[in-house]
C-alpha cells in the first residue's frame, strides 16, 4: 500500500479477531505491530496531535503499553516509565487498586519518587475499554506529583468511565471516523470478515 493510497487508521485492519474465548480481549492489534509501516504510522497518529515540547515523560502500561510507550518515547527522545502490575517491581513501589474490563480486580504499581514534581507525563496503552487500568495509571503519576500531559491509545471504546478520561484529560486514539467507532464499540471490525474461514 503506497503513501497516497493510505486511508486514516489503514492500519486497523490488520487486527485479529480473538478466536480463544472470553477469558481473552476481543481483538489482538499484535500484527499492526508486526507490519513496519503500519508500526510508524499508528506511533505517528498517537501523538500527532499533542505539542511535544509539553511532554517530559512517557508511561506506559504494563504489557502492550510498553510496546507503543516504549517507541514513542524513542520518538521524542524522552525517558520511560514502566507503569506495571502488581508484584515485578524489586523497588519501593506506590500501588493502585482498581478494576480491569473483566471485572477483575487488580493492583497497579509504580516506582517510588520517579520523576520530580510537576514532570508531565504523556501515558500510553495499546487498547482503552472501560477506562479501569488507565485511571489508575493516571492516579499514580498524580500521586507522585506528575502531571498528565495527555493519553495516547490505539483506540478509545465509548464506554462510561473511558469517556470520563475525555472529558478530564487530552485523549488521542487512532480510531479515524465514527463508523470504525461503532465497530469498536460493537467489538466487530468488519476487516474481521477477511479472518473468517
Amino acid at each position: 500500500m503506497s503513501g497516497k493510497d493510505k486511508q486514516p487508521g489503514w492500519y486497523l485492519s490488520l487486527a485479529m479477531p480473538n478466536v480463544r474465548g472470553p477469558a481473552y480481549a476481543w481483538l489482538d492489534p499484535s500484527p499492526i505491530y508486526l507490519n513496519p509501516e503500519a508500526m510508524q504510522d499508528c506511533v505517528a497518529d498517537m501523538i500527532r496531535p499533542f505539542d511535544h515540547s509539553e511532554i517530559d515523560l512517557v508511561a506506559g502500561i504494563d504489557g502492550t503499553g510498553f510496546v507503543l510507550g516504549s517507541a514513542i518515547a524513542y520518538h521524542l527522545k524522552k525517558g520511560f516509565l514502566m507503569i506495571r502490575k502488581a508484584g515485578h517491581l524489586a523497588v519501593d513501589v506506590t500501588t493502585v487498586e482498581y478494576t480491569d474490563y473483566q471485572k477483575k480486580q487488580k493492583s497497579l504499581e509504580m516506582r517510588q519518587n520517579p520523576f520530580p514534581p510537576g514532570t508531565r507525563v504523556l501515558v500510553v496503552d495499546q487498547w482503552i475499554e472501560t477506562g479501569g487500568t488507565m485511571w489508575a495509571a493516571v492516579n499514580l503519576i498524580e500521586k507522585a506529583g506528575g502531571k498528565v500531559a495527555g493519553i495516547a491509545t490505539i483506540c478509545m471504546e465509548e464506554m462510561e468511565g473511558a469517556m470520563k478520561l475525555k472529558m478530564q484529560y487530552d485523549v488521542v486514539h487512532c480510531v479515524p471516523n465514527e463508523e470504525l467507532q461503532k465497530q469498536v464499540n460493537d467489538h466487530y471490525l468488519e476487516s474481521f470478515k477477511n479472518f473468517e474461514k
